[in-house]
Order: C-alpha cells, then structure tokens, then sequence
C-alpha cells in the first residue's frame, strides 16, 4: 500500500505542518533536492518509507529483487548523506526497519538480507554523522493498512492470534511506535540503536 502524494499533503495538514512536500524518496535527485532546499536547519528526520519485500525463489525476478535492495539502502545512504550539515547537533536520524524476517522462511530471502543489514547501517552512520544522533526502530506486527493490504482476509486472524500469545494481550498499534519515536528523538543519550516495539512478539513461537 503506497500512499498518494494528495495522502500526504491531507496528513501533514492534519498535523499542522509548518509545510508538506510530496516526492519519491527512492529517487537520489530529488531527494538532494529537498534537502538542499531545506530553509533552516532541523532538529530531526524520521523516515518511514518503504515496506517489506516477500519474494520467494521460486517466484523471484532478479531485477524485481536488485530494485528492493537497492531501494532500501540507497534511500536511507541517501537520507544520511544529503541531510548533512542540514540537521543540528545533537539532532537525529531515525529509521524504520523491522523484526519480522529475523527468523527464516520462505519469501523472505530479501526481507532477512535487509533485516541485519540495517543496524548494522545505523551503527556506522551513528559514528560516521556525529553529533547527529542515528537510531533505527524495529517494528513486529503493527495494526496499520499497510498490514491490512498484506493480509487481506487473515488480517483478523492474525490480529486475534497476537492478543493470545503477546505478553502485552494486545495487538501493537501506530501510537505505540510513533511514542517510541518521540523518546528517541527527544531522548539526547541514544544514538547507534536498534529498538525493537513488538509486544514480546519475538519471544513467542509463531
């Protein structure tokens, strides 16, 4: 599920955004160029885009497969590379990965590259970009429409199944993760993180 550039407009006005821009994030030029067009310094980015890539071998279409790598890493090299000397010092960068795909299983040959490959990013941009702050928040399930379109009809399987064998009893939800976010920006003391919001979910057998 992609969002609209008219979706994205809609929600930074829900928000009260200062300004909203609509682009591909996938796309290094324009990327650059929001960034070099930026007015003022910024205290924070948070990047959301992208989603997870299930791709069995049976099925895979090796340009279909070099594009989702290539997607992913290049936007978020891209994020730390052209954001330079854009955010203020003990500002940050805060990514979005995932747990998911952290145990094998068909259709995740790409998702369980990207899954370790990511801290392991953070890490080094951390040390790389100081003071700039480099965190990478690691969501389990999320009750989002993005989950929606994946599941289809087994989405209110899955959401019951969670609520019995989470530790928490519930099914994680936007509000839990974007929580998580503000600590981690607001919070000065962390930086070169992987933080995992699953609800236990990778203590429990699936």
């Amino acid at each position: 599920m992609q969002a609209s550039p008219a979706q994205l407009l809609d929600a930074g006005r829900e928000v009260e955004a200062i300004s909203a821009e609509a682009f591909d994030a996938t796309d290094p030029t324009r990327l650059e160029r929001f960034f070099q067009d930026l007015p003022s310094p910024i205290d924070h980015v948070m990047v959301t885009a992208g989603g997870p890539h299930y791709m069995p071998l049976a099925d895979m279409d090796l340009e279909a497969a070099r594009r989702a790598f290539d997607q992913r890493l290049k936007m978020t090299l891209g994020v730390a590379l052209y954001s330079r000397g854009k955010v203020r010092p003990g500002g940050s960068l805060l990514f979005i990965g995932g747990t998911g795909a952290r145990r094998p299983g068909v259709g995740l040959v790409i998702a369980s590259t990207l899954t370790p490959a990511l801290p392991a990013l953070t890490a080094n941009l951390a040390l790389e970009l100081a003071p700039t702050r480099v965190n990478l928040i690691a969501p389990g399930f999320v009750d989002t429409p993005l989950s929606a379109s994946l599941l289809g009809d087994q989405l209110e399987a899955r959401r019951t199944e969670l609520r019995g064998t989470l530790p928490i009893g519930r099914v994680v939800g936007p509000a839990d993760v974007a929580s998580l976010a503000v600590h981690i920006m607001s919070n000065t003391a962390l930086t070169c993180g992987t933080y995992d919001i699953d609800g236990g979910q990778q203590i429990v057998s699936r």
